[in-house]
């Protein structure tokens, strides 16, 4: 099963005419998740053939239009459509009324429960954990309270070494015990340790989601050797000042903030719609680490 990412808004405050608001669909292991929800999020996953059907959670990373501001209109959608199961939504506070309020004044009534989990931007919270992942929020500093996401994997099960089993004619039934870790006693009595019957788990990948901020250092230690790492490059490092005055980043600093963290890949996103040509960003963050990618609406990229 994947882990990858689908990237459906790349650009910043300002869409373009090929640059939608930010907005990611998050695939772990055939858990899906919406990672903010910007203007014409839906519009992007039906061009893109995702099904909102699927959607298990939607992680808001804060309240700035170009994150969210497509959040109501896909509910409403979801609501139309029949949907009974119940949806987490994990962003700051004062969200929940924002959407509540929505749906009052406009008479919809939600027929799924939607269940809403406050998110703070003071330090790290474990906020999901599931038998596959936890999602931990990570305070950022922008204008306003903001976290990204991390998302990790849990140890698995071990694998079965087939031929080792198959030698000893052990029976399928003994294999999920195999997997949890259970030696095998066979017939007489005999031990057989689960080392040499089974293989170890397949490593724990992570995938970090880094919205809007400005560069600071002790951000490293929240996103430290994480797979792959999205994060917000808003201007080119010639810009660095209008950066710093707005809390955002620049490419260079993506490409820092990677080798720092001592990231597997780099993603880029979040560009200003003054760049129509986005090589230039891509340069930049390579010069300081190479395995830097443009987060490129309609493309997936995979943790793996």
């Amino acid at each position: 099963m994947p882990f990858e990412v689908t990237i459906l808004g790349s650009s910043s405050a300002t869409p373009t005419v090929d640059r939608h608001p930010s907005a990611q669909l998050l695939n772990i292991r055939d858990t899906h998740v919406l990672i903010d929800c910007g203007e014409a999020t839906q519009n992007q996953m039906l061009h893109y053939r995702i099904s909102h059907s699927r959607i298990a959670a939607i992680f808001i990373s804060h309240l700035h239009g170009d994150h969210y501001l497509g959040l109501n209109g896909l509910l409403a959608t979801i609501n139309f459509q029949g949907r009974d199961k119940p949806l987490d939504i994990f962003a700051p506070a004062p969200l929940e009324n924002m959407i509540l309020d929505h749906f009052k004044y406009s008479g919809t009534h939600l027929k799924f429960p939607l269940r809403f989990h406050p998110t703070q931007n003071e330090n790290r919270e474990k906020i999901w954990d599931s038998d596959k992942f936890e999602v931990y929020s990570i305070p950022l500093i922008h204008r306003i309270p903001t976290t990204g996401f991390v998302f990790k994997e849990k140890v698995g099960l071990r694998h079965i070494n087939v031929e080792a089993c198959q030698n000893l004619d052990v029976p399928y039934a003994h294999y999920p015990e195999l997997q949890e870790g259970r030696d095998y006693i066979d017939e007489n009595g005999t031990v057989h340790l689960n080392s040499a019957l089974t293989l170890p788990p397949s490593e724990v990948k992570s995938y970090a989601y880094v919205s809007d901020t400005r560069y600071f250092e002790e951000l490293a230690k929240e996103i430290e050797n994480v797979n792959m790492l999205y994060h917000e490059a808003t201007f080119l490092n010639e810009l660095k000042d209008r950066a710093d005055e707005t809390l955002h980043t620049t490419a260079l600093d993506a490409g820092r903030m990677a080798g720092l963290a001592q990231v597997k890949k780099l993603l880029i996103g979040h560009y200003s719609a003054r760049y129509r040509d986005l090589t230039p960003l891509l340069e930049e963050a390579k010069t300081l680490f190479e395995n830097s990618h443009l987060a490129i609406e309609g493309s997936r990229y995979s943790v793996d």
